[in-house]
């Protein structure tokens, strides 16, 4: 996924005080990984567990690795996490004795698809012996579901948290105006915005590019090639690529792919458009592709390549026609919205051998 600051907001379109979101129609994200961070951390920080003679703490987070960010697709909020914690915990039998025994609660896979009762929690302890199992039974039977209410306070939190000023007023909303500049500029952020209103009501989404590029003029140009490894067989990948419910899977956005000679794709809310040259199933995806804030009717080649190994899928993509101003961006959108996103959503990442 994307961290925030770091998209391209002509893949994933930010949200602006310009109006260029008209009626919540692009696919607009904010990041909640450093707040998410800090507010788990927050929640299991001496965090107590106690019943009759024992008593058990949550001492503080030894390992919290992941992300989370929210987006709004049509006015929708969609909410994405998935994260890997490691909590250290210390415990003693109130009455029978004074020592201290220590231990680590893991939790692999804190995400949006699994619902809190299911969510894997393990409990360690560092050394057993007829006390330290007492505790760790407790916290196995008891501790895990005063765990799991924490991460439903955060998962509650991060909802409260980034609902807000996400979806923004539709067109004619009073309280749009709350999201003009208030600045030198706000004369010309008002008159923008009404011209992206004008343009809504005709039921066509406003572009945020500016048309300085006169027609036939002559473009400054780049190519890109770059070799990513699957683990996963060719079909899987070529799949990933030309099915529309995998494409909407790894996009997390509703696409419109007809993978035949001459079909057309559609990305991304529309920002990532083109059509499908060729196809060889298993070996070759020739597509026109082209993002929709180039210059009118500019389209670069795009040919991906698969080669299955005994192992492995390698991926060879060339494209050539990138704008100048667009390459250095291009190829770390070519990883994070294609195949960072597809080895996270299929698990192309992790080799067989290695998941066993």
């Amino acid at each position: 996924m994307a961290k925030w600051g770091e998209g391209d907001p002509r893949w994933i379109v930010e949200e602006r005080p310009d109006a260029t979101n008209v009626n919540n129609w692009h696919w607009t994200e904010k990041n909640a990984t450093p707040w998410s961070k800090e507010r788990l951390h927050q929640l299991f920080k001496d965090f107590k567990i106690e019943k009759s003679d024992i008593e058990c703490v949550v001492d503080t987070v030894d390992k919290c690795t992941g992300e989370a960010t929210v987006n709004n697709r049509k006015g929708k909020l969609i909410f994405f996490y998935e994260w890997e914690l490691v909590l250290k915990w210390s415990g003693r039998m109130i009455k029978n004795s004074n020592l201290s025994h220590k231990g680590k609660l893991t939790i692999p896979n804190l995400s949006e698809e699994n619902d809190l009762e299911d969510v894997e929690i393990t409990v360690t302890i560092d050394e057993s012996n007829d006390e330290s199992e007492t505790l760790k039974q407790f916290m196995y039977n008891v501790g895990r579901n005063h765990v799991r209410h924490q991460l439903g306070a955060y998962i509650r939190e991060l909802k409260e948290e980034y609902s807000k000023n996400l979806i923004l007023p539709k067109k004619g909303d009073e309280a749009a105006a709350g999201h003009a500049e208030t600045n030198a500029n706000l004369k010309d952020a008002n008159n923008i915005k009404n011209a992206a209103q004008k343009a809504a009501s005709n039921t066509s989404v406003v572009s945020p590019k500016s048309s300085n590029t006169s027609v036939g003029c002559k473009l400054d140009v780049r190519t890109l090639s770059m070799t990513e490894e699957f683990h996963c067989n060719a079909n899987d990948l070529y799949n990933a690529l030309t099915k529309a419910e995998m494409v909407t899977a790894f996009t997390r956005a509703p696409a419109k792919v007809d993978a035949v000679r001459g079909g057309e794709f559609v990305l991304y809310g529309g920002n990532v458009v083109g059509k499908f040259e060729e196809l060889v199933p298993e070996k070759k995806i020739q597509q026109s592709w082209r993002l929709k804030n180039w210059s009118s009717g500019h389209y670069s080649n795009v040919v991906i390549e698969l080669e299955e190994t005994s192992s492995s899928t390698m991926m060879t993509l060339k494209q050539t026609g990138i704008p100048a101003s667009e390459y250095d961006a291009m190829k770390i959108n070519w990883y994070r919205y294609y195949w960072h996103s597809i080895k996270q959503t299929f698990g192309f990442g992790t080799s067989i051998s290695d998941a066993l």
